[in-house]
């Protein structure tokens, strides 16, 4: 069994060499349904698992995303569900803030731990209230977004039965924007308008973009449930958007931290390349196979996972901070 362990040079892990692909392929395979890479659950396994804490790890995460998430793009791009004008406005926001979020990681925060308390703060808000709502729906309360409940109204018209209720994975209608300026964004989608802000979205994928920098997450786990509970957009239709913003911004955060490594001769900054495409491979495989079998999974069940994911992640942070 030797013979099937390798040890990286820029990390220093020494792991089994299927193990990266293996778990990179579970992750993604799920968490791509909600347009998530899996780097944001990726990033603690080898902080916690593998002991890999220098700062590369945040660049070697966003390497992940450069392998896997082309292949989720693709499906979703040829389903005819990728909201493109959506996807530059977060392409936008994103570039300039993971250029901050870079720095911020190398110069200043070395040691994650007291950011992670922060980050920990937002996407604990976040998951609780994606569930609070979740739960008012499923209890008949009012807690869905008008833009999902008119979602839901228009897939009754044009089946017999409830999107949460659909497994039979008949095709989904594609996305029609109809309306694109620097104010707003519209777009039909089951022949119903969602209109959001341009500088909404914007100043968001800014925000994310920060993050994403720091922790090499790429942002998506952050972006998504941003569009689906504060927005209102049908999950369905902001996976695409969500997984193409995270891949430009992680070929750009990749290519930052390898051109800054040398100014830190003493510290591990550039990414681990072996380990992170290794991580690649099996995200790429998962992330494929999850959005092409998105439509088969219900918009509900999407959405448990989606904060299932953050709030563990929120709460794995806030006990390292107090461990």
């Amino acid at each position: 069994m030797d013979a099937f362990f390798m040890h990286f040079n820029v990390s220093g892990v020494e792991t089994w060499v299927f193990l990266p692909p293996a778990v990179a392929f579970v992750i993604s395979f799920f968490t791509s349904m909600g347009g998530v890479s899996g780097a944001f659950l990726l990033l603690p396994f080898q902080m916690t698992f593998l002991g890999y804490t220098h700062p590369s790890v945040s660049a070697t995460n966003q390497l992940f995303n450069i392998v896997a998430i082309p292949s989720g793009v693709y499906r979703y791009v040829k389903e005819g569900r990728m909201v493109w004008p959506l996807t530059w406005i977060v392409i936008a926001g994103t570039l300039p803030g993971v250029f901050i979020g870079a720095i911020v990681r190398v110069a200043y925060l070395q040691d994650p731990k007291h950011f992670k308390l922060f980050a920990a703060g937002v996407l604990l808000y976040i998951g609780i209230k994606m569930v609070r709502d979740l739960l008012k729906k499923a209890t008949g309360g009012e807690g869905a977004p008008d833009g999902e409940k008119r979602f839901q109204q228009m897939v009754r018209q044009h089946r017999s039965k409830p999107v949460d209720d659909r497994t039979s994975g008949h095709p989904l209608p594609g996305v029609t924007v109809t309306h694109f300026t620097f104010r707003r964004l519209s777009y039909t989608f089951y022949d119903d308008t969602f209109e959001i802000s341009f500088w909404g979205i914007l100043a968001l994928s800014f925000l994310v973009g920060i993050v994403g920098g720091i922790y090499g997450i790429g942002g998506g786990a952050i972006i998504a449930p941003f569009f689906v509970t504060f927005f209102g957009l049908p999950v369905y239709t902001v996976a695409g958007a969500a997984l193409m913003g995270t891949f430009v911004t992680s070929v750009a955060g990749v290519a930052f931290y390898q051109a800054i490594a040398p100014a830190y001769p003493d510290m591990s900054v550039a990414p681990d390349w072996p380990l992170g495409l290794l991580f690649g491979a099996g995200g790429m495989a998962g992330m494929y196979l999850g959005a092409r079998c998105q439509k088969f999974v219900p918009a509900t069940a999407i959405k448990w996972m989606l904060a299932g994911i953050i709030i563990f992640t929120a709460l794995k942070y806030i006990a390292g901070f107090f461990g």
